[in-house]
């Protein structure tokens, strides 16, 4: 019975990660630590993207808005993008993504707001951040925030 329900719920939980970087065209990590390597690696600032994907609406609306425009595609290429979701339908992700997922809400989001944007060095530390979206398809205050700290650009 278990086998059965988790081969029922594993493609739906599989599309909900999958469907951000369908829509954006652009590669997002769910791993912190992945994040921080690559960003080591490739000198590049981290955009930590907190979401709650299936609860929170202007969530929904800042990526139909945001993620899938030029500018953001344009800005997205100098940062290691990491998606961290936060949803109430535990079957969305792993039970390993979902701790990872709330182990960094203490470090990063510690009042919980969604959605919210932090940029963070390739060391890890913070720099700045940007949260709450108007859901009124004004997005020139996010990308200002994304284009003060790119690297390369």
């Amino acid at each position: 019975m278990k086998l059965t329900l988790f081969l029922i719920v594993l493609p739906f939980a599989l599309m909900a990660q999958a469907e951000l970087s369908s829509v954006a065209g652009t590669d997002w990590g769910t791993n912190y630590d992945s994040a921080i390597e690559a960003a080591k690696k490739e000198n590049k600032n981290v955009l930590v993207y907190f979401t709650g994907s299936d609860w929170c609406h202007p969530c929904k609306m800042l990526k139909k808005d945001l993620f899938s425009t030029a500018d953001f595609k344009t800005v997205a290429a100098d940062y290691i993008l990491l998606y961290i979701d936060l949803p109430r339908n535990k079957n969305l992700l792993t039970p390993e993504q979902l701790r990872h997922n709330k182990e960094l809400l203490p470090k990063f989001n510690k009042r919980g707001v969604f959605p919210l944007f932090k940029i963070l060095n390739p060391d890890g530390d913070e720099l700045d951040e940007y949260s709450g979206y108007s859901m009124n398809g004004e997005i020139s205050k996010h990308l200002e925030l994304l284009d003060k700290y790119r690297k390369g650009s």
